[in-house]
């Protein structure tokens, strides 16, 4: 038996490795998407094209201006006069904050009222749109408690040393510099697994089926059980050498800090694998050509990174596809990911996510066995 199955993956090892687009497949594509994803995935937001209308022309308005003109946060392209100007410049996309300073800001400041500061943000994109109202709240409330600060100075001086405060010190965990790269290369690693491995092992069965060479495997002395264990053992293997380098470039790369236990994330990505490739088997045995099974496979990845939390958190999903995240193994991957590589936990945390991947990569598994034995007769 183990001579048959060493002869299966050494010839579906040099089927693989003698095409050159194959060669460049299991390279290219992980390494590029790693360095595409690692720089535009992101949701920290800089330089939001701002207008700004002053009708004020005051200095208290002016020293607001400057701390949008001086942040790094907005980029502000127009200070103009005319309120109408802010409209057009919105519907023209050329600014997607724009902030009117009404006539009276200053004179409502020294009288100690309330001065409004009018913000209208373009909502076409609603997380740019948080985002960035968000920005604007900190910067006014900056500019606020400086002002009120500065005023009871200089009106009632002897006051500022008995007047109380509150003062916010936060403490970021794991990421201290709250860099989002760090959340998302992890979890490309699981990602571009998922793709390669599930397309791989579609591919490579379907391709028997093809070309006609199945059924005269099938007429050897090789068991079916040992064509897919040969089938599958080499799409393991590629399996972690993509994970390897893939994770070598988040972190020479990015600097993303690798805090965890090799053993762990071995552990880990060996029972993700196994989900993988149950699920390539699966699509191999209801695909009769390689068309279908690219079909049938990005119907399957599209929602599997969807629900997995890779970058829509799961607790905001409705409740019913909450429920249905939990069939999902880039799920729980994405957890062991995450948590070797930022938190450093190990098995006394993870425990349910490698025990959740291990039933299903048996059910996975033993599912496409059991239907590729059916399809075989």
């Amino acid at each position: 038996m183990l001579g048959r199955l060493k002869q299966i993956v050494i010839k579906e090892l040099i089927q693989v490795l003698r095409d050159k687009r194959t060669r460049f497949i299991l390279i290219g594509p992980p390494i590029v998407q790693m360095l595409v994803f690692g720089y535009a995935a992101s949701y920290e937001i800089e330089h939001v094209p701002t207008a700004i209308v002053d009708l004020d022309h005051s200095q208290e308005s002016r020293d607001l201006m400057s701390r949008f003109t001086a942040s790094r946060l907005f980029d502000v392209r127009t200070q103009g006069t005319d309120s109408r100007q802010l409209a057009s410049l919105i519907d023209e996309g050329k600014a997607t904050v724009g902030l009117e300073i009404d006539a009276g800001f200053a004179q409502r400041l020294r009288k100690g009222e309330t001065a409004p500061l009018q913000v209208i943000v373009d909502a076409t994109n609603s997380n740019t749109a948080l985002i960035a109202s968000g920005y604007v709240s900190q910067i006014a409330q900056g500019f606020a408690g400086d002002y009120q600060k500065d005023r009871i100075a200089r009106i009632a001086p002897q006051l500022m040393e008995r007047m109380p405060s509150v003062r916010l010190e936060a403490r970021p965990w794991y990421n201290p510099e709250l860099r989002s790269r760090w959340f998302f290369v992890p979890g490309i690693i699981g990602n571009l697994t998922l793709v390669l491995v599930v397309l791989l092992t579609a591919f490579a069965v379907v391709r028997e089926r093809e070309i006609g060479t199945l059924e005269q495997i099938m007429v050897t002395p090789i068991r079916p059980a040992e064509f897919i264990l040969g089938k599958t053992l080499p799409f393991f293997l590629i399996g972690v050498f993509d994970i390897t380098l893939i994770g070598l470039v988040g972190s020479l790369w990015f600097q993303v800090p690798f805090r965890g236990q090799i053993g762990v994330l071995a552990l880990g990505s060996f029972l993700f694998l196994l989900c993988m490739l149950g699920v390539g088997l699966l699509i191999s045995t209801v695909s009769a050509t390689q068309q279908q099974a690219m079909v049938t496979a990005f119907f399957f990845i599209m929602p599997a990174i969807i629900f997995s939390g890779f970058s829509f958190p799961i607790s905001t999903m409705p409740a019913w596809m909450q429920w249905c995240s939990y069939l999902i193994p880039l799920r729980y991957f994405l957890v062991v990911l995450r948590g070797t590589y930022l938190k450093g936990v190990g098995l006394d945390v993870l425990w349910p996510q490698m025990a959740a991947m291990a039933g299903l990569g048996f059910a996975l598994l033993t599912a496409a066995v059991l239907r590729f034995h059916k399809a075989l007769d």
